[in-house]
Order: structure tokens, then sequence, then C-alpha cells
């Protein structure tokens, strides 16, 4: 009976492995469906390079930026099923859509099979350096006292949810302003037009070394180890959490021999001691693992944060 099983899975299972063998043959393009500089981005460029010694084939960032992140994220889905085209997906554009984006041209579980998960970190929260609020306590009197007249700028479902689910805990009213990119969201905090927003936590350290703005809080449920100084959101507001997480994945008919080599490619760039200071140094933990622990991370994080943003009264579009 063995036998005679893997007699008919073979036909199934070589053409597979015979890619495999020559996979790849030509460069790997790795789309990130959000702007140069922007916190996938500068995480995934650290990355490119050792992946493309790994794998003997250079890995290509293409910036594929628009609609928050489906534009990019439809392109990757629809790639050819080669193992040559990777998609980034992150909080917003492998979570946050499926409930914010009404009419999603993908699935970020039906559409796309997993590579890895890549690494996670919280965002800080950062106001100009000389905004009257010195602390997030400060912040949230201020908000309370004038009503829907504090703004926060948001490059992405990610900060949007961070900030959000901040007012409604707090009890108050602050204004959305939405931006293309995460830069552009800081950009304005640093020149006074916005009085708060959640970015990335290099740019964040960055412009706070050069006087530009201020951290108050960090997104992480407990105090984070790499942002000594920075108390997390939760200190104020009991309860308040989030983690945003990054991961790689291809098309959903890509063979699996060819997953399991982007993997194990994938995981041994990320145990590297020296990829993993590196990424340390910019805030972010990086997670190597097996292909499903992505797929239990989108999963989960689907249905939680799904929940999550109706409870902040975020809006589907």
């Amino acid at each position: 009976m063995l036998t005679r099983r893997a007699a008919l899975a073979a036909p199934l299972i070589l053409p597979g492995l015979a890619r495999a063998q020559t996979w790849p043959d030509r460069p790997i393009r790795l789309i990130i469906a959000f702007p140069a500089g922007s916190v996938t981005d500068t995480l995934h460029r650290n990355l490119a390079e050792p992946l493309g010694r790994e794998l003997g084939q250079p890995v290509i960032i293409e910036n594929r930026p628009g609609g928050n992140g489906v534009i990019g994220t439809e392109a990757g889905a629809r790639a050819a099923a080669d193992g040559h085209t990777w998609t980034v997906l992150s909080v917003t554009n492998g979570a946050l859509n499926t409930y914010t984006v009404r009419r999603l041209p993908y699935d970020p579980l039906k559409d796309f099979a997993s590579i890895g998960y890549v690494a996670d970190n919280p965002y800080v929260l950062a106001v100009k350096a000389d905004h009257p609020a010195r602390d997030l306590r400060g912040l949230i009197e201020l908000a309370r006292a004038s009503p829907g007249k504090l703004t926060y700028s948001t490059g992405n479902s990610s900060s949007h949810i961070a900030s959000a689910t901040l007012a409604s805990m707090a009890g108050v009213e602050m204004t959305n302003i939405p931006y293309r990119g995460g830069p552009e969201a800081l950009t304005d905090v640093m020149a006074g037009r916005i009085d708060s927003t959640f970015t990335d936590i290099p740019a964040g350290l960055a412009q706070q070394r050069e006087g530009r703005i201020r951290l108050l809080a960090s997104t992480y449920p407990t105090a984070f180890r790499l942002l000594p100084g920075v108390p997390p959101v939760s200190s104020v507001l009991p309860g308040y959490g989030f983690v945003f997480w990054f991961g790689i994945s291809v098309p959903a008919a890509t063979p699996a021999p060819i997953i399991a080599r982007a993997n194990a490619a994938l995981n041994k760039v990320l145990a590297d001691p020296a990829i993993v200071a590196k990424l340390e140094g910019m805030g972010y933990v990086a997670g190597p693992g097996e292909p499903g622990k992505f797929t239990d991370t989108l999963r989960q994080q689907i249905q939680e944060l799904a929940m999550r943003a109706r409870a902040a009264g975020i809006e589907q579009q």
C-alpha cells in the first residue's frame, strides 16, 4: 500500500523537486507594497543582500506602493508561481486590509503560501520636540481638553489602529490625517503641522537623536528591551499593546520544494549573529521558523485585528 501511494504521488512531487534543484535561475523580485523609506522597506533592504548570497541570485527590492498596500500585494498574488516573486506581508497588507478594505482583491491566506516569518517590533509614539505634551499623560490631557483639535498622522493601517485604539481606550477624540506612507507622516509631525504619529523605531530614534521629535511611548505590551527609557502605552492605558510583524510569501501554487529551500535560506540569514545584531540595533526582533509559523500568525492576526479595528471605530473603505 505504501509503495502504491508513493507511486501515485510521484508524478505530483517529482516536477516540483526538479524545479527546486535548478531554482533560482534568475534574480528574485521582492515586492514591498509600501514606499521606499517605510518601515517595511528599511527592514527588508537589510536582508536582500545576504539572502541573495545564500540563494546564489540577487534579491531585488521592488517598491509598489498605493492603496495602503493593496496595489503591490495584489501584484504579488497574481505573479507566476515559480518562486521568483516574493511579497512582504505585514500587519497592514496581511491582516488589517482584510477588514478595512471592503473589496480586497487578494486573500492573504488563499492567494499566498508562506516562506516564513521575518521579524517584529513595536511602533513609537512621536511628537515634535517642543510639543507641549511632555509625556503620554500630557498628550491625553491635551486631547481631553480640546476634543477633536489634536491630530495624528497615519502612513498605513498599522499606525492608524495604534492611534485610534489609543484614543478609544483613553476616551478622547483626535483627528486622523492619512498620508501616503510613514516617512511623510513623520515629516509633518517634525514640522509641527501634526501633533503625533506612531512611527517605526529606526526613524523615531534617528529623529530623536537629531532633536526633532520626542518619543512618548511604545506600542509593545510591556517595556521593550531595545527601547530603554521609552515606556509602553500600557503603563498609562493598561491592556494596550501592538506588535507589528513582517513575513514573506509567494503565490499559492508555488511548489513546496521551492518554498522549503527559500525558507531554509531565510532562516539561515535570520540566525546569523551579525544580522541579528543589526536588526536589534534597528529595533527588530528576528523570528525564524517554519512556514507554518507565519501562516498561523496571519490567521490569528486577521481575526484579532478585525475585532480591535472595529472596537477602535476604524471604518471600512
